[in-house]
C-alpha cells in the first residue's frame, strides 16, 4: 500500500503562502488554519487572492487566541508531516514534542538577530534585501518588482525547506527551519551584490539596459520587446545580417564592431540603430521574425494576454479553480508533477469546511526508508545503513549524486542549491563549449584579468561545493563516458535549448535505458514540448513572456521592466524544488522521472492574483492596492532611499506622531486608508519631507520601533558591509579559492537546526577533478583516462 501524501498544516502569511500553494501542485494535503473570521485573504482583492494563494487546500476554523486554541491546532499537528509556519511568534507551543514534524518557520528577518523582530512587508524586505536596489532608472527611485517578488521568493525557499525536512526525517526525526526572506532575496540578486565584492564596485540601477549582458528593454510600435544583441558571434551575425536585408545597419556592418568589446562599449549607439528598426514593427510580429532567426526575443505581454501565449495554451499550464461564484482561469504550477501530470482543477474551501480534522486520530508517521545512495548502484526503495549514534549528522542530501550540465545562471543556481544541502554535485564543461560565466570578458567579475576562466566571481559564486570534470561531450567518446556517469548519478539536470539532449542520444528514453531510475531535470526556456518548444531564451525574455516586465513600471506609459537575471533565479529555484520532490518521490516509489520545467512556466507561475485581476493589473510603481502610504522616500545622503508601508491606520497614527504632523491621522482627508490614496501627494509629500532630513537607517529605526515597516534600500556594498541582521545570521562566508584567492560568498537562506546545509568548498578550478571522478565514478582505468586525455576529449 503506497504512502498517504504528505500533510502540511499551514499557519498562513504573505511570506508562507506560496509554499503552500507549490506543495499543494506538488499533490500534498495542505490545511489551512483560518481565524474564525476566515483568512484575511478572502478580503483582499475582492477575494482573488484567497482564490490564487489558497485554492487546492483543505480548510479548519481555530480561535489560536482562544484557552483551547493551542489543543485544538496541536491535536491536528500530531498527524502532520509539516508545518508550515508564517506566524510572528511561531507555534512552538503546540508543536513541541512532535519529533516526526518539519516545522518550517517563515519571517521576514529569520528568528536569530538583532532585527529578528522587525515588521517586513514585501516592499520593505525587497528594500533590506538588496533587490529594490537593482531595479528602475539610475536618476530615479528605486522600483519594487510586481507581484510580491520577496514574498514569493521565500515561499518558493520554505516550500524546499519542507522537502528537504522531509528529506532528513529519513535518517531521523523532524527538526525546526528558519527560513529568512530578506536572506532570500539577498541570496537572489544575480550581480547585485558580487560586483562589490569581487570588483568593488556598486553598479547604478540599470534602467532598461542590463549592466553586463548585451540585452533590454525596446519600443515597438504597438507596446514593447524584451531581447538585444545576443550572448554568441552568431546572434550578432544574425542580427546585422537581418539590419542589412531591411537596409537599416547604419555603420554597423564596419569591422569595428564585430568585437565584442567595441559594442559593448558604445553600447548606447548600437542599441539606438537597433532600437530605430524594431521601433516601427509591433511586438508580437518582430519577435515571431527574429525567433524565426534564432534570435532571442519576445514580445512584452502583460497578465492578461497569457491565454493567448499558445506555448503556455499547448501544455495546459492554468489552473482551472471552482469558487462559489463560479469557475475561473488561474495561473498554473511551475511544472508538471508528478511523472508529467499536472494539477490542473482546483476547488476553493470555505472557512472550516474540513473542520472534522480536528476530531480525527492522529496519523501514523510516514516511514518510507531512505533511498540508497548512489555509489552502490542500490534500488531508490532500498534502506540504507542507520548513522551511529557517534556519527556526525549529515546534510539533507547527503549520498544523491548529481550529474550537472548546466551553464549560466538559472541551471548553476539550481544545482548550487542541491549542492549546498549535501548532493555531490559533478559539474560537466569543456574549453570546446565555454560557459560565458566563465570566459565572457562582459561577465567577467573579477580584480584581476579578465581572461583568466577560473577567477569569474559571477561563476564562482553559482558553482561553489561542485566538481568539475572538462569533458568534451561533442565527440563519441566524450558521450560515451558521459554514459558511464549517468549510469552512477541519481539525477541529471540541463538547461539547454531542447533538441540538444535527444540530438546527443540522450533524450529521456535513452536515460532510462542506462539508468531507469534517473531523475531528469530539464529547464528549456519554453519546455520540451509545445509550438515555441525551439525559441531562444535569455531571463530577460522569459520575463518579457511572462507579465512581469510588463508590470515593472510606473504606469502603462512608463514601464522599466526587469533586467537582471530575476528570471533564471526563479528558474532555478523551482528546479530545485523539483528535484527534491522528485527523489521524495522516487523513495515512495521506486520511479524515476522527467521534469520538464519551462523557464517561462516557472516564472508565470510567480505573477500572483494578475490574471485573476485581468486588464486591472498594470503597472503600479512601489504602490499598495489597499496599503497608504506606501513607497520608497529619498533620504539624506546620494542616492539614499527609506522603503515604508502602512499597513493600517494605528501604524498611521503613530507614523504621524513620528514624523512630526499629528493632525493629518485625525483630518477627514487622510484618517482612512482610501482617503490617504486619494491624496497621495499630500501623504508622501509630509512623509518625504521628513525622511529627506534623516538617514534612511535612523528613519527605519525609529519607524521600526513603533512597529512601521520600514527599512533602507541597501546595495551590495550596504548588504555586505553594513546589515546587522546578514552579520549576525553569518550570512556572507569567506573560503580560499585555489586560484582566485579568498572571497566572501553569498550564504544559504534556509537554515535547518539538525542538518544544516553550508558553503563547504570554493569552486572549482576547471577540470580539477576530472581524473578522480573518472576513476572513482565513471570506473575508468587509467589507461583509459590517459587516451582520452591524449585525444582531447578531456579538455
Amino acid at each position: 500500500m503506497s504512502e498517504p501524501a504528505p500533510r502540511v498544516v499551514e499557519l498562513s502569511s504573505p511570506f508562507a503562502r506560496f509554499a503552500g500553494r507549490l506543495l499543494v501542485g506538488l499533490g500534498h494535503e495542505v490545511v489551512l488554519v483560518e481565524p474564525p473570521e476566515g483568512d484575511g485573504t478572502r478580503r483582499e482583492q475582492g477575494g482573488d487572492a484567497f482564490v490564487h494563494w489558497h485554492a487546492g487546500k483543505r480548510s479548519v476554523t481555530v480561535d489560536l487566541s482562544a484557552p483551547d486554541g493551542t489543543a485544538q491546532l496541536r491535536r491536528l499537528l500530531r498527524g502532520a508531516d509539516i508545518l508550515l509556519d508564517g506566524t510572528e511568534h511561531g507555534a512552538e507551543a503546540a508543536a513541541e514534542g512532535l519529533d516526526q514534524l518539519v516545522h518550517v518557520r517563515v519571517t521576514p528577518f529569520g528568528l536569530v538577530g538583532p532585527r529578528s523582530d522587525w515588521q517586513g512587508t514585501d516592499l520593505v524586505v525587497a528594500a533590506l534585501g538588496g533587490m529594490l536596489a537593482q531595479v528602475g532608472d539610475p536618476d530615479g527611485p528605486p522600483l519594487r518588482l510586481p507581484e510580491n517578488q520577496a514574498e514569493q521568493l521565500a515561499g518558493v525557499n520554505a516550500a524546499i525547506a519542507a522537502l528537504l525536512g522531509l528529506r532528513a526525517r529519513r535518517r531521523g526525526p523532524g527538526q525546526l527551519i528558519d527560513v529568512s526572506a530578506q536572506a532570500c532575496v539577498a541570496a537572489a540578486l544575480e550581480a547585485g551584490a558580487l560586483a562589490y565584492l569581487h570588483e568593488d564596485r556598486v553598479p547604478p540601477r540599470p534602467g532598461s539596459v542590463h549592466p553586463l549582458v548585451p540585452h533590454g528593454l525596446f519600443r515597438a510600435a504597438d507596446g514593447h520587446l524584451g531581447g538585444g544583441l545576443g550572448g554568441s558571434p552568431r546572434m550578432w551575425d544574425a542580427l546585422l545580417d537581418w539590419l542589412r536585408e531591411e537596409k537599416a545597419d547604419a555603420d554597423l556592418a564596419e569591422p569595428r564592431w564585430q568585437d565584442p568589446v567595441e559594442r559593448k562599449k558604445h553600447q548606447d549607439h548600437v542599441f539606438k540603430v537597433v532600437q530605430d528598426f524594431v521601433g516601427t514593427r509591433p511586438k508580437a510580429d518582430f519577435a515571431r521574425q527574429a525567433q524565426a532567426r534564432k534570435l532571442p526575443w519576445a514580445a512584452v505581454d502583460l497578465p492578461h494576454e497569457l491565454p493567448d501565449n499558445p506555448q503556455l495554451a499547448a501544455r495546459d499550464f492554468f489552473t482551472r479553480v471552482t469558487t462559489p461564484e463560479g469557475e475561473r482561469t488561474d495561473l498554473g504550477f511551475p511544472f508538471a508533477f508528478p511523472e508529467g501530470r499536472r494539477r490542473t482543477e482546483l476547488v476553493v474551501p470555505g472557512p472550516g469546511d474540513d473542520q472534522g480534522l480536528l476530531d480525527d486520530p492522529p496519523r501514523a508517521a510516514r516511514t518510507a526508508p531512505e533511498p540508497a545512495p548512489s555509489q552502490v548502484s542500490a534500488s531508490a526503495s532500498v534502506p540504507a545503513p542507520q548513522p551511529a549514534a557517534d556519527e556526525p549528522v549529515r546534510p539533507a542530501l547527503d549520498g544523491v549524486r548529481v550529474l550537472d550540465l548546466t551553464w549560466v545562471l538559472a541551471g548553476p543556481y539550481c544545482t548550487k542549491i542541491l549542492a549546498d544541502h549535501g548532493a555531490e554535485v559533478i559539474k560537466v564543461e569543456s574549453a570546446g563549449r565555454p560557459d560565458p560565466t566563465r570566459f565572457a570578458p562582459f561577465m567577467h567579475l573579477s580584480r584581476g584579468p579578465h581572461t583568466d576562466p577560473n577567477t569569474n566571481g559571477y561563476f564562482n559564486e553559482v558553482n561553489r561545493n561542485k566538481q568539475s570534470i572538462a569533458l568534451d561531450t561533442r565527440t563519441e567518446e566524450g558521450v560515451a563516458v558521459l554514459r558511464d556517469l549517468i549510469a552512477q548519478s541519481d539525477v541529471l539536470v540541463e538547461n539547454f535549448s531542447s533538441t540538444v539532449m535527444t540530438k546527443l542520444g540522450l533524450g529521456y528514453e535513452s536515460l532510462r535505458t542506462i539508468n531507469p531510475d534517473i531523475v531528469y531535470v530539464s529547464m528549456s526556456g519554453m519546455g520540451h514540448t509545445g509550438p515555441r518548444n525551439g525559441w531562444v531564451s535569455y531571463a530577460d525574455t522569459v520575463s518579457a513572456s511572462s507579465g512581469l516586465t510588463g508590470l515593472t513600471g510606473w504606469g502603462p506609459d512608463d514601464v522599466v521592466g526587469v533586467i537582471y537575471g530575476h528570471g533564471d533565479i526563479v528558474a532555478g529555484l523551482q528546479a530545485a524544488l523539483a528535484t527534491i520532490a522528485a527523489l521524495e518521490h522516487r523513495a515512495e516509489t521506486g520511479h524515476g522521472q522527467h521534469i520538464d520545467l519551462s523557464q517561462l512556466e516557472a516564472i508565470a507561475a510567480h505573477m500572483g492574483t494578475s490574471l485573476l485581476r485581468g486588464t486591472e493589473a498594470g503597472p503600479a510603481g512601489n504602490t499598495h492596492p489597499e496599503w497608504s502610504p506606501q513607497g520608497v522616500y529619498r533620504s539624506l545622503g546620494a542616492d539614499r532611499w527609506l522603503a515604508v508601508s502602512v499597513r493600517d491606520d494605528t501604524e498611521w497614527t503613530a507614523l504621524c506622531e513620528i514624523i512630526g504632523r499629528p493632525e493629518l491621522a485625525t483630518g477627514e482627508r487622510t484618517r482612512t486608508s482610501e482617503a490617504r490614496r486619494r491624496e497621495s501627494a499630500l501623504v508622501d509629500g509630509a512623509l518625504g519631507t521628513w525622511a529627506r532630513t534623516m538617514s534612511a537607517d535612523a528613519a527605519a529605526e525609529l519607524l521600526q520601533a513603533c512597529g512601521i515597516p520600514a527599512g533602507a534600500v541597501q546595495d551590495g556594498r550596504e548588504l555586505v558591509e553594513h546589515d546587522p541582521q546578514l552579520r549576525a545570521r553569518g550570512f556572507y562566508v569567506r573560503k580560499e579559492h585555489p586560484v582566485a584567492g579568498a572571497f566572501l560568498h553569498e550564504g544559504v537562506p534556509i537554515t535547518l537546526t539538525r542538518t544544516p546545509g553550508g558553503i563547504r568548498e570554493p569552486a572549482p578550478v576547471l577540470g580539477a577533478d576530472t581524473d578522480a571522478v573518472l576513476r572513482d565514478v565513471a570506473g575508468l582505468t587509467p589507461e583509459r583516462i590517459q587516451h582520452l586525455c591524449a585525444d582531447g576529449v578531456l579538455r
